[in-house]
């Protein structure tokens, strides 16, 4: 099963739609906020997409009516999905992985911050994929893909780079 994992779009829609059409043939498209107006956009135009898409209201995505975090179980496992600002992201991640832990997930989702980090401590994969249009950590804007299969879970952030 592939994840394609993208954050913090904040109105770029040629970047988010690079992100999904490249890899259209991903078993889901997690968005994790600051996007939802392109999302919305996107679907309009895609509506075969829809059905795989999956996001969450960021602090920029004002008077949405989505949620602040998601559970989806997939495959062998358990997806934490937030945007990350109503777990204090930007000071620790303990909160959202004790709330990961508590809901019995392996896999947790988190954007907010604009920089790209991937970890795994104790069985449980952390994942902010960066921003997928301004990044603020000095790397091109990113997005991220998730393997898993029986073997496990693989995880990778890419470049996001220009149609041609």
């Amino acid at each position: 099963m592939r994840i394609i994992v993208l954050s913090d779009t904040h109105g770029n829609y040629s970047a988010l739609e690079n992100i999904l059409l490249r890899n259209a043939d991903a078993d889901w498209f997690i968005h994790l906020g600051d996007g939802e107006r392109e999302l919305d956009r996107f679907i309009m135009e895609n509506p075969a997409f829809e059905r795989k898409i999956i996001s969450v209201a960021g602090n920029c995505d004002y008077h949405s009516m989505k949620h602040n975090d998601f559970i989806l179980p997939v495959a062998y496992c358990k997806i934490f999905a937030t945007h990350g600002h109503h777990y204090g992201v930007k000071s620790s991640l303990e909160h959202l992985k004790a709330t990961a832990k508590k809901n019995g997930c392996n896999i947790v989702l988190y954007g907010h911050m604009h920089s790209r980090f991937m970890h795994e401590e104790d069985g449980l994969y952390i994942m902010n994929p960066g921003s997928a249009s301004c990044p603020r950590d000095g790397k091109p804007a990113s997005f991220g893909h998730i393997d898993i299969s029986l073997y496990g879970v693989v995880m990778n952030i890419a470049d996001v780079t220009p149609l041609r």
